[in-house]
This record gives structure tokens, sequence and C-alpha cells, in this order.
């Protein structure tokens, strides 16, 4: 009852103007006297009834329709408008519609591009007697129906009459919308038919109950039924009216607030001042509600919007604000990516990224079989260690996609700034929050794989101690509530995994390597790094540099002659360098149509890489005393060293060469002590110290060396020299040895023993105490190298001297 009521009711009070007023020469032969037959056009009508007494805008748009009123209105503006049974019907019969109706005349037509709209206004209920026509379009025979109006005398229907006056000055009160021109123009509205036209009109009834009250012709029983739909009606606009009241009381305070900022907009508006900064504030608030925050960021998060309200944008401290606002609102505070745990794809992808290295698959397994299991739980953190290039960042990649999480990697290396982990505070300028937000930030989740990268790599300085730093970040006990100083508010941090990669342990504090459970990575052997560049690495190479498997295809000879010659590494990074350099040579080729297709032999990579980079060291070509090949461990894998010792007359001087360290030091003069101690044992004169200099030179001179794990070598080189007797050129050793003469256990035997068997070694001694590290050692090292663990030092002088050689002159 709105703006539509104001106009029926004003066309209500014209109902006396003459048919032949506003319609043509064929309306004056339409009569419209109750009892009355006449023939009509009848346009059908879709969930919509038109009562008498009012006016409503309908759009034809159906092709016989439109047929109708090109052709009928020209003779005449009245037609039948019938409701149909089904509104889904494009051409009903007569068996299809309503019997009753209402005769409506054409006020107004509008011609439109997909249509027409004509304003209609109801006349008379009519009711359809018989069809005279089908098609194009429908005409009947209508007879005109008229309303019973109650006896004056029966009081009962006349407070009934006014009953429903009242109720529906009522329902028109508890509508706020309706302006006050429609209640007085209601009012006004003596005749009770046109009333309950009106009102049926205008209730928000169903069609077929709006069918029913036009059908009903005795006034009475129409009041009746409209009576029971006001009722209804009243009550539902009670209910409303309540509602806003109690939205009202509710929300006053946040209306006035509103209010105010729309008056405060208006002044600067006058002002001419710019009130984008009311805009910024707003835009703020509305996220940081959508980002559900916890109650401590949220209270902080208040507090800085109320400062904000009340601070200028031209105020420096506006920026930093509005800074850390976004950068709280953004930040994944509730955001979890899915998890889904399927061993058996993890399982996969590691297979598919990576060669070998089935005892650390093992354990990766096991770790996501312990978060499938417990996923709420708190895992170790992980910490791989290995030599660089043997895939450490690509399995924290493999993690997370087999986890579907995401992914992001932190490099730690030269790191040694403090607030590059915790942030800075928000007093200095520039500041921003570390690193660890920042990708939780750009991520968009709380729960991704975030690798910290050369862990081992980090320093510290007078800014501060990153090392330190993580040691919160990284306990599983206390990451829920990590503090970050720029927003200064707890972050849980308990949903990531972390996964640290080092090089070497030695650097890492002792608290922090505390907190990480290490999962070593060892040197792949020379065979290994044969199927990793036949299945990986030239494939890829082949894709990137545009060339099929048909155009360049390689041998193994070439693979290895560039595993030999052109890297030494314990990874693989080097190697698909190479190989990049080879394909590169042949694309180029291929490019200048100077060939079509290529098969890379070692002849093509010496051609593409030239000369040997690398002179392998091999074992002794001949046995001499004095020299000996110990096994080293570096952070490229494992090395072959021979130590070599000789003596000249002189004061019994001890002289060390080769950029040796201070504990390889320490063992050299230890083992010169435990061979003078067992000077008779070894069938040696005792004078002979005293009267002979000795040098010890490591090879390699420019390479720094140091470690304990030379000591045996040491002592066998030296027992060698002044025995006589040779060491046998098949054999390396390692293995830190004590002035009792025992062996103690040493680091890297993976390495070392793949060193030994690169440089052709037959045999190679070891500490008793590491024989449990031999099951752990590639197939390939424990079928080709005989292992002769041992306790002492007499067990290694057994398994390595020859017999003596010709006895010299002694000087």
């Amino acid at each position: 009852m709105m703006e539509n009521l104001s106009l029926k009711a004003a066309e209500s009070g014209s109902n006396a103007v003459s048919a032949t007023s506003s319609a043509g020469a064929g309306a004056e032969a339409v009569v419209l006297v109750p009892g009355a037959v006449d023939v009509l056009p009848i346009l059908p009508l879709r969930d919509t009834v038109l009562f008498p007494d009012t006016i409503m805008p309908l759009s034809i748009g159906r092709a016989a329709s439109l047929q109708l009123l090109e052709q009928s209105l020209p003779q005449g503006k009245l037609l039948g408008l019938v409701l149909q049974k089904d509104k889904e019907s494009e051409n009903p019969t007569l068996e299809q519609l309503h019997e009753h109706g209402v005769i409506g005349r054409v006020i107004r037509m509008i011609r439109q591009d997909n249509g027409v709209v004509v304003l209609v206004r109801g006349e008379q209920r009519m009711r359809i007697k018989q069809v005279v026509q089908q098609e194009p379009f429908m005409k009947a025979e209508v007879e005109m129906l008229s309303s019973v109006m109650p006896d004056k005398n029966d009081d009962l229907a006349e407070a009934a009459v006014r009953n429903l006056r009242e109720s529906a000055g009522r329902l028109l009160s508890l509508r706020p919308e309706v302006s006050d021109e429609v209640k007085t123009l209601f009012s006004s509205i003596d005749n009770a038919s046109t009333l309950t036209d009106i009102l049926a009109a205008n209730l928000s009834i169903e069609t077929d109950e709006k069918q029913k009250l036009l059908e009903e012709t005795q006034v009475a029983r129409r009041v009746a039924l409209l009576e029971g739909h006001l009722n209804n009606q009243l009550h539902i606009a009670d209910l409303q009216s309540k509602l806003r009241e109690n939205v009202s009381s509710e929300f006053s305070e946040a209306q006035k607030r509103a209010y105010l900022r729309e008056q405060l907009r208006a002044i600067q508006k006058e002002l001419g001042e710019d009130n984008s900064g009311e805009e910024q504030v707003e835009d703020i608030r509305q996220r940081l509600e959508k980002a559900g925050l916890p109650e401590k960021a949220r209270l902080q998060a208040d507090r800085e919007l109320k400062r904000l309200e009340v601070i200028p944008p031209q105020s420096p401290d506006h920026s930093v604000i509005v800074n850390y606002l976004e950068t709280i609102a953004e930040l994944p505070w509730n955001v979890l990516s899915d998890e889904k745990v399927d061993l058996r794809k993890a399982q996969e992808i590691l297979d598919r990224d990576h060669y070998g290295l089935s005892k650390v698959k093992k354990r990766l397994i096991e770790y996501l079989a312990v978060r499938k299991l417990n996923p709420a739980g708190r895992g170790p953190i992980l910490c791989f260690l290995g030599p660089p290039g043997v895939g450490k960042t690509s399995l924290g990649q493999s993690i997370a996609e087999a986890l579907g999480r995401k992914f992001a990697r932190i490099s730690l290396g030269g790191l040694r700034d403090e607030t590059e982990i915790r942030g800075h505070r928000r007093t200095y300028i520039g500041s921003m929050p570390g690193r660890l937000i920042q990708e939780l930030k750009r991520l968009g989740t709380r729960n991704p794989v975030l690798m910290l990268d050369e862990i081992d790599k980090l320093g510290a300085d007078f800014r501060g101690d990153p090392a330190s730093a993580l040691l919160e970040v990284l306990d599983p006990r206390q990451n829920q509530e990590f503090t970050d100083r720029y927003i200064d508010v707890p972050f849980d941090l308990s949903q990531i995994i972390f996964i640290a990669t080092c090089n070497t342990l030695d650097t890492i504090p002792a608290p922090l390597r505390d907190r990480m459970e290490i999962v070593e990575l060892s040197g792949y052997t020379e065979r290994e790094k044969l199927s990793i560049a036949k299945n990986y690495l030239v494939k890829r190479q082949l894709s990137e540099h545009g060339l099929t498997e048909e155009q360049c295809t390689w041998s193994d000879e070439a693979v290895e002659r560039v595993i030999e010659d052109y890297t030494r590494e314990a990874g693989v990074r080097n190697l698909e360098r190479q190989i990049a350099s080879v394909t590169r040579h042949i694309a180029a080729s291929i490019a200048k149509e100077e060939i079509t297709q290529a098969k890379v032999t070692p002849g093509i990579v010496r051609e593409a890489l030239g000369p040997a980079a690398f002179v392998r060291e091999s074992k002794l070509q001949t046995s001499a005393p004095g020299v000996v090949t110990g096994l080293a461990y570096t952070t490229a894998g494992g090395e072959v060293l021979h130590i070599e010792a000789i003596r000249f007359a002189g004061k019994g001087g001890f002289t060390l060469t080769g950029q040796l360290g201070d504990v390889m030091k320490e063992s050299v003069r230890a083992a010169l002590s435990l061979v003078r101690s067992r000077a008779t044992q070894l069938g040696i004169d005792a004078r002979t110290f005293d009267k002979n200099e000795v040098h010890v030179h490591v090879p390699a001179g420019a390479v720094p060396k140091d470690g304990p794990s030379a000591g045996i070598a040491m002592f066998t080189a030296l027992a060698s020299l002044f025995s006589n007797r040779p060491v046998s050129k098949d054999v390396g050793m390692t293995g830190e040895v004590t002035l009792r003469g025992l062996v103690l256990p040493i680091g890297g035997l993976k390495e070392k023993s793949i060193a030994a068997l690169r440089a052709g070694l037959k045999t190679i001694i070891i500490p008793k105490l590491n024989e449990k590290d031999v099951p752990d050692l590639p197939e390939e090292v424990r079928q080709r190298l005989k292992i002769i663990p041992v306790e002492t030092v007499d067990e290694v002088l057994a398994a390595a001297l020859e017999p003596a050689a010709e006895k010299r002159h002694e000087p």
C-alpha cells in the first residue's frame, strides 16, 4: 500500500466518466450494465489479478497478446482480463482460464524494444460465457456482473465494514513508508465494494486468494474474507514494528556515530578538505572485522583505529598506523589450508622427485604418518643435514605438495640482524614485520611448509643474534604465542611445518640444534649420479633448451665423463650445470641447421667443456715408506688425502705443512708421540728420533684441512717411515687415535667410503665403533670394498703395512 494506492484511490473517484470520453467509436457499443452480454477480446494474465476501481501496468510480450492489442485497440479500449490457471502456458485455451475476470479499460500504451506496456483500469467484474474466436487471439461472450451490497439496515454488516476500515487504517499506520496523502485518500473511500477491491489489490496475499475475492460478488462475504487476511497482515506488521524498535535501540549509538561522521564529511566538503581519510578508516575497519582477529589482537586494533580517527591524514603517525592496521588485517589469523595426507601419494611424489635417499624418505613418510594420525600434534622440527646439491630444499617442496600445503623458503644465509626474525618496533622509520610474518601474510595461510634454508650460516653482530631469536620460533611448545615486535600481539605459529637445512652442525648453537631432529643426507655415488642424470637432469635440460629426446641423446659414457672429469661434488648441482653447457652446445648446432640430431659422446663432452677441470685423487701408484692414503670428509663430499712424511738428518725437529688446522696438528703430534712410545715394539732405534728432522705434508696445500679423523693415517705414515715398511697402495684409512693406541669413531663414513671407491682403493680401515654404520653404506661400496674394522693401532699396522723395504743407511 504505497504509491499505487494513491493512484488507485484517486482513479476510484472518477468512475463516473463516460466510456465515450476516452474510447474510440467502437467502445460505445459496449455497455457496462450488470447482466448485459457482449463480445470482448480476452487478454490472459500470468500470476496477476486486476480488480475494479484499480489501475495496473501490464507488460505484454506474447505474440498473440501483441496482435490482440494491435487489432483491438483501434476499435475499442475495453478488454477482458482473465487469470490463467497455468502461468507457464503460452497460448491458453478456455479450459486453462478462470471463468471470472474483470473488464479493463486501456488508459495508455507505451511501446518498448522487447514488447509493450499498457496501463489498464479495472471497470467491472465479468464472467466468460463462451468463446467465439480462438485464433489469432481469443474473443468471447462475457456477462457483466455486479457487486451485491449489504442491506443498509444490516447493522452487523455495517459494523464489519467499519471494522475492516479500522484494521486497514492500523495497517497503514504500521507502515512508515506509506505517505500521509495515501492515508487521507484511503479514508475518503465511502463505497464498501470499492474499499474491498482496493484492499484486495494491495494486500500481500496469494494469487489464488485474490482470484477468490474477485469471483465473490457478495460484498459482505468479501469483507469477512478480507478481515481474516488483514488480521494476518497486522500480526506481521506488529512484529516488524517491534523488530525495528529493537534494532533502533540497539544501534542508536552506531547510528549516532554514523550521523556525526556524515556531518564531519559535510563540514570537510564545505571547507574544501579531503575526506578520503574517513573512507580509508572505514575500509580498514571492515577488513579488520572480516579478518577474525583473536581477542588480544582485536583490542589492539580497536585502540589503533580510535587513534587513527582523530589523527589528521597529514600527520606522520597517520601512515604508520594505517600500515600497521593493514598488516594486521592481511594476516591469516584463522585461514588454514586443507590438509590431506595420502601416504601412497606422498611416497610417489618423493620417488618422482628424488633418486635414492631411501632412509630419508622412510623418515619423512613416518613423519607424515604421524601427522595423519594426530593432525593437532606438535611434530618435531626437521633439519636436513648434508652437502650442497643433494636435494635438501626440494625435499621440503615435495613434503608441501604431498600435504597440499603452500610452500615458502626463507634464506637465512648471512643473516645477522635479529629484527629479520622478530621484526622492528613501530617507533622506527621504515619499520616492518619479521620475515616469518611477511611470508605468512604473502601466503595467506597459517599452516604452510616453511623452509629455513642454510640455518648453519646465521651470523651475529651488534644488531643481535638471529639464532637466539629462532629459539622461540622452533620450539613447538612456545611458538603458539610468538610475538613479532611490529604487530606486538601474539601470533600462533604452531600449525606451521618448519624444515631447516644445513651443511654442517658445527656452527649451529647447541640450544638451537637441540630443538631440531637431524636427518642426514649423504652424497651420491657415481652410479647414483649416473642414474639421476639419465632419469632427471638430462630430460630437464633438454626441455629447458627446447630439444626433444630424438634430437639429442646421451650415452652413459658421456655422462660418466662429465661426472669424473668436470665435477667434484657430493650432490648433482654442478653436474646439471655441466650437462646444461653440453646441451647448449648441441642446441646451437641444431639452431644453426648444422645438424638435425646428435648423440652426446665423451668426445662431444670434451669439445663442449674443454679440458678436464679436475684430476681425481687416485690411489698411490707405488708403495713407499711414509706415504699413506687417508680419507677425509668435506662439505663437498668425501676426498682422499695422500699424507706424506719424510725424515732427514737434524736435531729432532718437526715440521707440518699443507694448511693443517689446530686439531689436525695435534693429531700429528699425538701420532708421533705414540710412535716413539712404541719404538721398540716397531723395531725402531730410539736414537733415530733425536738424529732426524721429520716433515709431514698433506698435498693440496691451498685447501685448509682440519679434524681428528686422520689420526691413524698420521700414525701409520710415521710408523711406516721409521720402520721402513711401505703402506699398501690399495688401502685407505680413517679414524681418531689416542695416546693409548685406541681407534675412536669418526663421522662421514659414507662419503669417505665413496671417495675410496672413486679413487680405486680396494680396502678401507675404519674404527670398530663405526661398524654399525656399514649397513647404511651404498650396496656398491659394500660389494667392491673390503672393510676392516679395527680397535687398536696394532690392528691398523697389521692390515696396512707391507714387509720391510730394503734397509737403507741410517743417518
